[in-house]
């Protein structure tokens, strides 16, 4: 379940009024709608147990693994290519008890400034697991011992995900990781197998990679991360096996163990086929998350779920109890930070009797790895799925001066357009700092722009972002200038 640290033991007292919004859940999600009720003027408690602010993201996901996917970005640039730009480093190696501690650093730096932010706001800020037992009222398991209950008018749901578990394969988070255990491996591993190719397991598996390790990609389908525009995600995949990442597709693993320092997986062509084995030192389990609802007490108070095991709400985040809201990971759509804090602000301003609202269509998603992959919107594939009628436009960062300049050119924009009236549908980029550059594609879908507005807005020179500019004129007019 969600979790949450109290600044003090005193803090954690009993609520002596009536609360207007309580909170399961200290990540992105219930963090960020926990300041912004309080900013409303509500009366907030925000309950977490984990014993640190920030949930999965901040914790032990988005911000500890990006620390490391910089940090053996440049020890992989000073071995590689800095000699090529004059710049001389005799023998770089890699001091991962250093590493490690950047990474920590960061993270704990970021929660405290979460505590910071409840107190400024005057967020009541409960340690310990909530459990709701009824329509107005939650237990809370004090993480120091004893339980409180707290009365409210409404109740939100951010209790996040958890790692999806592979049958089979049981993670001891020593040699058998999630992406929990592949955060703080005590040492960096000659080799390395990766099942599934989603953006988790791409990142982890580009951070080892870049570090040493013979890093091997297990993939249950065809094609790695499936959300993914087929014509990017094919360049993507070359990129990545130029950079030493092996793929294994269409295979399925049906066992793991461990047998003394090796852990040997046993598996299978995914349509059915004789079995192979695949010994490593290290083998990361990143097959998706699920969300984490247990101890929560949802079927005793009669909160629906949807036919995929998520709490089930109506437009307004609200579940079949008027006074119960779910945001985040646990409802509908992605499972990406970013979306449960733009869910977490409009929950609460409708409680609080404002127009919350959240455009799903222009929630953008990153894969972090080197070059970076964002996207926005429909892909090509869904169009055509839908009966859609588009155009498109590419450019390659082989084109771009920016990227030509600084040797950092591989990857593409790619814009999808209604073919009637150019109105923007979908963008994909492929590109160093591609996590930036998606998100004037991300404001234009958002004010309706077609591809023309993007082509005729002046970007500066020389910059990555003539990129879109020119995939915009691709797409808007035929033809690119620069290509």
């Amino acid at each position: 379940m969600a979790r949450f640290v109290s600044p003090s033991r005193g803090f954690a007292a009993a609520s002596s009024v009536e609360q207007d919004v309580v909170i399961i859940g200290g990540g992105p999600g219930g963090y960020v709608a926990a300041i912004k009720a309080a900013q409303l003027g509500l009366k907030t408690t925000c309950i977490e147990g984990r014993g640190a602010l920030g949930g999965t993201c901040l914790n032990v996901g988005c911000i500890p693994s990006k620390a490391l996917l910089n940090s053996s970005h440049m020890f992989y640039e000073a071995k590689n290519n800095f000699a090529h730009h004059g710049v001389i480093i005799e023998n770089p190696k890699v001091d991962w008890t250093a590493m490690q501690k950047q990474k920590d650093t960061a993270v704990s730096g970021l929660t405290k400034g979460i505590e910071g932010l409840f107190k400024k706001n005057k967020v009541e800020y409960v340690k310990g697991w909530g459990k709701i037992v009824g329509p107005n009222k939650v237990e809370v398991a004090l993480s120091d011992g004893g339980s409180k209950i707290i009365d409210t008018k409404n109740i939100i749901i951010a209790t996040g995900s958890e790692v999806t578990p592979l049958p089979g394969v049981p993670i001891d988070e020593k040699k058998i990781v999630s992406s929990t255990g592949a955060l703080v491996l005590k040492e960096v591993p000659k080799t390395m197998v990766v099942i599934g190719a989603g953006y988790i397991g791409l990142e982890m598996g580009s951070v080892y990679s870049r570090l040493g390790s013979k890093v091997t990609v297990v993939e249950f389908l065809d094609h790695i991360v499936p959300t993914m525009d087929s014509e990017v995600r094919r360049t993507f995949m070359r990129t990545l096996e130029k950079q030493g990442l092996s793929f294994k597709m269409s295979t399925k693993v049906s066992k793991g163990e461990v047998v003394g320092e090796k852990v040997h997986l046993i598996v299978e062509p995914s349509k059915g086929g004789p079995s192979d084995k695949i010994e490593a030192d290290a083998v990361l389990v990143s097959i998706g998350r699920r969300p984490l609802l247990k101890g929560l007490g949802l079927d005793e108070v009669g909160v629906k779920m949807d036919n995929r095991g998520r709490v089930a709400i109506d437009d307004h985040f609200r579940t079949n109890i008027p006074s119960i809201y779910a945001i985040g990971d646990v409802v509908q759509g992605p499972m990406l930070a970013h979306k449960a804090e733009e869910d977490g602000v409009a929950a609460v301003e409708i409680i609080a009797g404002k127009a919350g609202h959240v455009n799903y269509n222009t929630v953008p998603s990153i894969c972090y790895t080197h070059p970076e992959v964002a996207t926005v919107g429909i892909t090509e594939d869904e169009a055509k799925a839908k009966g859609l009628a588009v155009k498109t436009g590419k450019f390659s960062f082989m084109a771009n001066s920016r990227a030509r300049a600084v040797e950092d050119a591989d990857g593409l924009v790619k814009m999808i357009a209604d073919a009637k009236t150019d109105k923007l549908l979908g963008v994909h980029i492929m590109s160093a700092n591609a996590g930036e550059l998606i998100h004037e594609c991300c404001v234009a879908m958002e004010y309706g722009a077609c591809s023309e507005d993007l082509a005729r807005t002046c970007h500066g020179h020389p910059t990555l972002s003539e990129a879109v500019k020119e995939a915009a004129i691709a797409t808007a007019f035929g033809k690119p200038i620069h290509m």
